[in-house]
C-alpha cells in the first residue's frame, strides 16, 4: 500500500511538473506574441519588404527582402556591380549568383532549402505554432533570457532566447551545415522599431552572415508572386 501511495504521488508530481511547463511556455509565447503587436496585428500581416545594408568582411552589400506569407520569400543582393537572388517557396529553393560565379540559376540543395522554409513564415515562428507542426519546449533561463528549444516541421531546430523584462526575441542559435561543415549559426536581434503596429528588429547580427541594417520596412504591400519563379 505504501509502496503505491508513493508511485501515486510520483505520477501525480510528474503530471504536475509537466502541466506546469507547458502553461510556462505557453505564458511565455503568448507575451512574445504581445510583445510583437498582438495576435490581431500579426494575424492581418501577409506580406513584408525589408530594405537595407549587409556588412560582411568589409563590405557593404544592398539588399531587398521580400516576402509573401507562406508563399515565397526573395532575398536581391546588389554586389561588386552584379544583381544576385535567392528565392524560396514552400519546398524548394533557388539562387542566381553571379558574384559567386553562376552564369544561371541553380537549385538549392534540400538540406539548404530545408533550413530556409521558416522564412516564409512573416508572422513569427511561435505565432501558432501548435498549428504550423512546430513544438516549442522550454529549457529554463540563461541570463536575463528565456530559452526555447524550437522545432520546426522539417525538423530544424533553433534556441530562442526571449527577455524576461521585455519578452522580445534577443537571440538565436542553430546548428547550419556550410560547405559540409556543421557551423554553430548565432544571430542577435536590436534597434526594434514599430511598422504597422508590429515591433521589428531593425539590425540582425549574425557569426556566420554579418550584420543587417534595415532602412526600411514595409508591411502588407502589393507582392507580384512571379517574383518567386526565379
Amino acid at each position: 500500500m505504501k509502496n503505491l501511495i508513493v508511485f501515486g504521488i510520483f505520477i501525480l508530481a510528474l503530471v504536475f511538473v509537466q502541466f506546469a511547463q507547458a502553461q510556462t511556455v505557453d505564458e511565455v509565447v503568448n507575451k512574445y506574441i504581445d510583445s510583437l503587436g498582438g495576435r490581431e496585428k500579426l494575424s492581418a500581416l501577409k506580406s513584408v519588404r525589408m530594405t537595407g545594408n549587409l556588412s560582411i568582411q568589409g563590405n557593404d552589400i544592398a539588399i531587398t527582402i521580400t516576402k509573401l506569407h507562406m508563399k515565397g520569400m526573395r532575398m536581391d543582393i546588389s554586389v561588386m556591380g552584379t544583381e544576385n537572388y535567392q528565392i524560396v517557396t514552400p519546398g524548394k529553393g533557388v539562387m542566381f549568383m553571379p558574384v559567386q560565379g553562376m552564369s544561371s540559376p541553380t537549385d538549392m540543395s534540400e538540406e539548404q532549402a530545408n533550413a530556409a522554409q521558416n522564412q516564409l513564415d512573416v508572422q513569427s515562428a511561435l505565432f501558432d505554432y501548435k498549428d504550423k507542426g512546430t513544438a516549442v519546449e522550454m529549457l529554463g533561463t540563461e541570463g536575463t533570457d528565456y530559452k526555447l528549444k524550437v522545432t520546426y516541421k522539417t525538423g530544424i531546430i533553433a534556441i530562442f532566447y526571449i527577455g524576461q523584462n521585455n519578452y522580445r526575441l534577443n537571440k538565436t542559435t542553430s546548428k547550419r551545415n556550410i560547405n559540409g561543415e556543421e557551423v554553430d549559426m548565432e544571430t542577435t536581434y536590436s534597434n526594434f522599431k514599430q511598422v504597422g503596429g508590429i515591433w521589428f528588429p531593425f539590425t540582425v547580427s549574425s557569426n556566420v552572415q554579418g550584420e543587417t541594417n534595415y532602412d526600411k520596412v514595409e508591411t502588407n504591400i502589393a507582392v507580384d508572386e512571379n517574383i518567386f519563379k526565379g
